[in-house]
């Protein structure tokens, strides 16, 4: 059964079919499969309504929309003039500028395409300009933008926390220190490509205008003020911290920069609308999928073919961290965590691991998977956004790939690195 699932989605997925398709026809024929027939088809029905019916998932959309309101006004770019005003006229400084940037975005948008199309849009004809390769900037753009699915707020830990039952403020934090550590080993990348290809650095600006980009960058910086202080601080929820977003950048765009009317502010909500179907359409049918082949006992099959209830809890780490890395070479990073975070939680619950680490080690996964080859989904966001061709976007990427690779293993070996952050905030 499991092969005749999994046999159909592929054939689905080759025949160009949206992700959409091929999770509902696969779950279909399961239950097909499973009961005889399509007699009792309300109770698949049932499932997918169950998978968004979570009041944690309203947070999604609204942080959907509050990324879009920012990217269309000049958040992003208060954001970049701050950063590149400390860090411009050091070596490699418009590199580090730019992950910096993606990092701060990150934590304002939460989403890893709109910061694909706000950072990388203004950054990368400076960085060709300032002598940098396209192929480096690309791959720097596109990798860099994934700090964004661990810095909150991170739509992947939604999702994760939603699927998994587990505290999704806990998982935001936890996100913030594997995403540091990026930035760091991504910022002496930068300081070596610079050094070693002779790239100049750009003129320092003075003090004055530097303590000007902090007073314009005051503003949206709020935003990561409310997501983490306003949670942490015992004063919002996550669901409620994104509707405060939503209303932070409503203000900020119309009334304080008033980049933002009212004609595009429908366009922008038109936009998160569509959005917002496409991947609560996703979650309906991966919850669907999820329960026909937990009904079927597809993970206990599978798992126990690879042997993974004989491992201990670092064979099991790592046995997670390869199957979501290689899922999301190939499909969408939501669908990836709707579809096997349900077949390891067993698991996971099985060889006692804290579901909080495992989260952070997910979506660092799904992030990775999804700046690399063959068709990880940021690289062909920047084909779409830079018009260049594919092999040009992934030439530079191994080097980013091989930082990332690293921090995962880290983070199997050293937990603390994602939970330190945890269990000071929640005092563990």
């Amino acid at each position: 059964m499991a092969l005749t699932i999994l046999g159909v989605m592929v054939v689905l997925l080759c025949l160009g079919f949206p992700m959409m398709i091929p999770l509902i026809a696969a779950a279909a024929l399961g239950f097909y499969l499973s009961f005889g027939g399509f007699g009792q088809m309300e109770t698949m029905v049932s499932q997918m309504l169950a998978g968004i019916r979570p009041a944690s998932l309203i947070a999604v959309p609204m942080f959907i929309f509050a990324a879009d309101i920012m990217t269309r006004g000049h958040s992003a770019g208060r954001l970049i003039d701050l950063v590149m005003a400390f860090v411009r006229h050091k070596r490699g400084g418009l590199a580090i500028s730019t992950a910096a940037a993606c990092t701060m975005f990150g934590a304002v948008s939460g989403s890893t395409q709109a910061t694909v199309v706000a950072i990388g849009t203004p950054l990368r004809p400076r960085m060709l300009k300032a002598g940098y390769k396209d192929s480096f900037t690309l791959a720097l753009i596109v990798n860099s933008s994934d700090i964004a699915f661990l810095i909150p707020p991170s739509i992947g830990m939604i999702i994760y926390g939603v699927i998994s039952n587990t505290s999704i403020a806990e998982l935001f934090i936890a996100g913030i220190g594997p995403g540091l550590l990026i930035l760091l080993l991504f910022s002496i990348y930068c300081w070596i490509y610079a050094v070693r290809n002779n790239v100049a650095p750009e003129d320092p600006l003075p003090w004055s205008e530097r303590a000007l980009a902090v007073q314009k960058a005051l503003w949206p910086l709020g935003f990561p003020a409310i997501i983490i202080g306003g949670i942490y601080g015992g004063i919002f929820s996550p669901t409620e911290a994104a509707a405060a977003c939503v209303l932070y950048a409503l203000i900020l765009e119309m009334v304080v920069f008033r980049t933002l009317n009212v004609s595009g502010l429908i366009a922008t909500a038109r936009s998160t609308g569509l959005i917002t179907a496409v991947v609560f359409i996703l979650v309906g049918a991966g919850a669907g999928f999820s329960w026909i082949i937990s009904f079927a006992q597809v993970p206990q099959a599978v798992l126990g073919a690879i042997g993974v209830d004989q491992m201990g809890p670092i064979g099991v780490l790592f046995v997670i961290s390869i199957a979501f890395f290689i899922g999301c070479m190939f499909v969408d990073p939501i669908v990836v965590i709707l579809v096997l975070v349900p077949i390891f939680a067993p698991v996971v619950n099985a060889v006692g691991l804290d579901p909080v680490h495992v989260g952070a080690i997910v979506v660092l996964q799904v992030a990775i998977g999804s700046a690399t080859p063959p068709f990880g989904c940021d690289i062909f966001t920047a084909i779409a956004v830079f018009k260049r061709p594919y092999f040009e976007v992934i030439r530079g990427t191994p080097p980013f790939i091989v930082m990332l690779l690293t921090v995962s293993v880290l983070l199997i070996f050293f937990p603390q690195i994602a939970l330190f952050l945890r269990d000071l905030a929640f005092a563990r």
